[in-house]
């Protein structure tokens, strides 16, 4: 019995392809049964069908309110069954009420050795650009339970990334992906659902 993994995104989804990839090799213990997206139009909700996965887009437009929009989530995910909440590059903060009803269930990836360059206001190539403008040598990316802070929460996994002399944000960011983000991510997934099934 595997545990039902439900992966929430906003984007392109390229961490959401990583995890669809590792179903076949690292990621045994689970299985991803659910794509939510809160943009009608992300490219992740085109990777999920591609791959036989049911897909919902829940937005905060539609519902009227991030209380209404998490209420509808949870709505959602209780529906399904869901065990894990994979947040892959999900664009939206979740308010504590949300996060804490579901302890130690929620894992999220984030582009930096946490605690550098996170928080609020961190996300996506703004990341990267901090990480050069302070002129660190060393980044990488992070796995982290979520909880009420802002990537805040207990840390599950990281790996370095070297910056190069010429890297800018994008090169950066790509090679912080490619490097940390689609490796970390399958792996951590794997060790959380592998917990809850044997918790279970």
């Amino acid at each position: 019995m595997k545990a039902r993994i439900a992966v929430l995104v906003s984007g392109g989804g390229t961490n959401l392809q990583a995890l669809i990839d590792a179903q076949s090799s690292v990621l045994k213990s689970g299985e991803i049964a659910l794509v939510i997206s809160n943009r009608s139009k992300a490219y992740a909700l085109e990777r999920a069908k591609n791959a036989g996965i049911e897909t919902a887009v829940i937005t905060k437009k539609m519902c009227g309110s991030q209380e209404e929009f998490e209420r509808k989530l949870i709505e959602t995910l209780e529906e399904k069954n869901i065990d894990l909440i994979v947040l892959a590059g999900f664009m939206t903060i979740l308010s504590p009420l949300f996060t804490s009803r579901y302890p130690r269930r929620i894992i999220n990836v984030h582009p930096s050795l946490i605690p550098s360059f996170c928080g609020e206001g961190f996300y996506g190539l703004k990341v990267h650009e901090a990480a050069l403008e302070y002129g660190v040598k060393v980044t990488g990316a992070t796995v982290h339970f979520v909880n009420e802070i802002p990537d805040g929460g207990e840390i599950i996994a990281q790996k370095a990334v070297y910056i190069k002399a010429d890297d800018t944000a994008e090169t950066l960011q790509k090679r912080v992906m490619e490097e940390a983000e689609w490796i970390l991510l399958p792996e951590s997934a794997e060790m959380v659902s592998k917990a809850i099934i044997e918790e279970r």
